[in-house]
């Protein structure tokens, strides 16, 4: 539809047909005259307008509004407006905002980069419709998650609507720790899309999920307890390993669950990439927990045929703690031998060399619990192996 001076088109928000652009030189051409019905109602406040920019000084810009009235840009809106503004000519068509209909010496007064603002907004919303995907790059973290900017629009992306490989993986959601992981992602470009579009509350927020991706809770649906799965390692951390079953479903074997031996450093175990095994030992909510060790043979089965109180072992050192030292008897089989039988760590240090096998005798054996006590076996010569 051709734009006239005497007949022009105006949009209101409320009917969501805005252009994108805010400053046109082939008025015949606009989009925005194409996408609007003509119509002689005066404009409103709020309502995106367009018109030709009749003149300019060094003070305002006086916009042709036929068969309404003119429109001015003057005062605090032609301050902030300047770098639209001096790129202006008479002749030039130019969308508005207007702010007041009554202004003084009887023009309408209108504001760019409010319409500009309006006109982001109708962007972001179509946005959010059609799922498109825009690279941008992080510029702050905070204990929730990252912040965007949009097309000078800041927006916010919550941890949880990371990808697997940005997600902070921290143990008991320590939130500092969180923060630290999050703020590694500072300046890096994601991929995201606009999931909240609200202008009235100025709220954008984002995902970096695939907007088209089957929701978690569907796919979690199809696993339960019990479940032999396999999976590939997406992540090592000191507290476990982060495995994905499938796309949009990862889960976490907990250190405790790696093996029925102790594991210092599951960092050393896996690598990113590799397959493995696992059981599904527990579903709750949007979580799943996994064992690598449940398709082992748990040692303990038999431990309380083998190892009776009382009974004379050898053990080999692996670890000192602040309750003493943990002695393995046999692969996934490690007893405790308290510091109190020394009087003091350095004491337990002295007579305990780490790596070294002594006799002990089973002071207690809880295999349902799988715990073990063990005494240091102080009646002969301690015997020691290199």
């Amino acid at each position: 539809m051709e734009q006239t001076e005497e007949k022009r088109s105006v949009v209101t928000e409320r009917t969501g047909k805005v252009d994108l652009g805010y400053i046109r030189e082939d008025k015949q051409d606009s989009d925005l005259a194409k996408m609007m019905a003509v119509t002689d109602l005066p404009p409103s406040v709020g309502d995106i307008i367009e018109g030709t920019v009749i003149g300019l000084d060094k003070n305002a810009v006086y916009v042709s509004l036929a068969p309404f009235g003119t429109g001015i840009i003057f005062g605090r809106e032609y301050m902030i407006a300047r770098d639209i503004i001096k790129r202006l000519h008479a002749g030039d068509t130019v969308t508005g905002k207007i702010v007041t209909t009554d202004g003084e010496d009887g023009y309408i007064e209108i504001s760019l980069k409010e319409a500009r603002q309006a006109l982001l907004w109708e962007e972001a919303e179509k946005a959010v419709e059609s799922k498109e995907v825009f690279e941008l790059p992080v510029t702050e973290a905070n204990k929730g998650g990252l912040i965007l900017s949009w097309q000078g629009i800041q927006g916010f992306l919550p941890a949880s609507q990371l990808k697997t490989e940005h997600y902070p993986r921290v143990e008991d959601g320590d939130k500092d720790r969180i923060l630290d992981e999050l703020r590694k992602l500072v300046g890096e470009k994601l991929h995201v899309s606009i999931i909240t579009a609200d202008s009235q509350e100025g709220k954008l927020i984002f995902s970096e999920k695939d907007p088209d991706q089957k929701n978690k809770e569907s796919i979690i649906d199809k696993y339960t307890v019990g479940d032999i799965v396999e999976g590939e390692i997406t992540g090592t951390v000191e507290f476990g390993v982060f495995v994905k079953i499938e796309e949009g479903l990862e889960g976490l074997v907990h250190i405790s669950e790696i093996d029925w031996s102790l594991v210092e450093d599951p960092r050393k175990l896996f690598n990113i990439g590799e397959k493995v095994k696992l059981k599904i030992i527990d579903v709750k909510d949007d979580k799943i927990s996994l064992s690598i060790k449940a398709l082992k043979e748990n040692p303990w089965v038999k431990a309380k045929e083998k190892y009776q109180k009382g009974a004379l072992v050898n053990g080999v050192v692996i670890k000192f703690n602040k309750h003493g030292a943990l002695a393995s008897i046999e692969e996934g089989i490690a007893g405790l031998v308290h510091v109190s039988e020394f009087g003091s760590q350095e004491k337990l240090r002295e007579t305990l060399e780490l790596g070294k096998t002594y006799p002990f005798r089973v002071s207690l054996i809880d295999v349902e619990n799988q715990k073990m006590a063990l005494k240091y076996k102080t009646d002969e010569e301690p015997k020691k192996e290199e």
